[in-house]
């Protein structure tokens, strides 16, 4: 049995995996962490990760940028795996997770989906395909989120650009929006676009523009629980690991 310890489990995404782990046998939640500590299963609850009373197998974080610090500094004190699902990061930010992997075994992705991380694939081998060599191919990036999210652009916005420009050799210059800019759209430009409303749980569509013709792959998410099942297995993939960085990649090979 795999001993969760859940960070941001007040909120919406840790209430929804605290109910898939209940109805799982593999797994259970010790502990979770939320500064609003709010108590509602039958897990202790800590406003602090410091104060977790029972060592677990592994740290799921699905909270805020701000808890990063304190989360690394236990899993590495403790030497606990961790799955980090939490976006918004600045490039520091990164930069630490990343330098934290030679420490403890960290696994991190812009999305915790299987589709998107699929999407992300397709993205690469259209970009591929679709090269100087075809013809030139505009490529735009839109996402779409309910209206409470915070950061814009999403994370799996910009795994999905990054993905792109990588194929592209990194020459792409990211624009957000077109706001302002009264001139024609450059050959090296990626458009990035955020849309905030109501209660989308997630939207995300790759546009290849090209002389006559648009080509589209898209992915909707239909409830959290797409995501939440993919941060649980993540979690379970982790436990035992050795030192390193993780990706979606990885669990997918392990599974396929």
């Amino acid at each position: 049995m795999t001993k969760i310890a859940l960070s941001g489990a007040c909120g919406r995404m840790g209430r929804v995996i605290a109910g898939l782990v209940a109805g799982r046998g593999d797994c259970e939640i010790s502990a979770g962490i939320d500064c609003r500590c709010e108590k509602y299963a039958g897990f202790e609850m800590y406003c602090r990760i410091g104060d977790i009373a029972e060592k677990p197998d592994v740290v799921l974080d699905f909270s805020h940028p701000s808890s990063l610090g304190d989360i690394l500094a236990f899993c590495k004190t403790c030497g606990v795996p961790v799955v980090i699902a939490t976006t918004g990061y600045s490039e520091e930010e990164v930069a630490g997770i990343k330098s934290a992997a030679a420490h403890i075994p960290v696994f991190f992705t812009g999305n915790m989906s299987l589709g998107i991380n699929l999407l992300s694939d397709l993205a690469r081998r259209a970009a591929r395909v679709l090269s100087e060599k075809s013809g030139q191919y505009d490529m735009e990036v839109i996402e779409k989120h309910h209206n409470r999210k915070v950061d814009a652009p999403s994370g799996t916005a910009f795994m999905l650009a990054d993905a792109l420009n990588e194929e592209r050799g990194n020459t792409l210059k990211y624009v957000y929006g077109r706001s302002g800019k009264h001139q024609p759209r450059t050959k090296n430009e990626l458009g990035i676009h955020a849309i905030r409303g109501g209660t989308i749980v997630g939207e995300h569509e790759i546009i290849f523009a090209g002389h006559d013709e648009i080509i589209s792959l898209s992915h909707s998410a239909l409830s959290r629980e797409v995501f939440a099942n993919g941060a649980v297995n993540a979690a379970l993939f982790m436990a035992g690991k050795e030192n390193g960085l993780y990706s979606m990649t990885d669990l997918l090979n392990a599974v396929i």
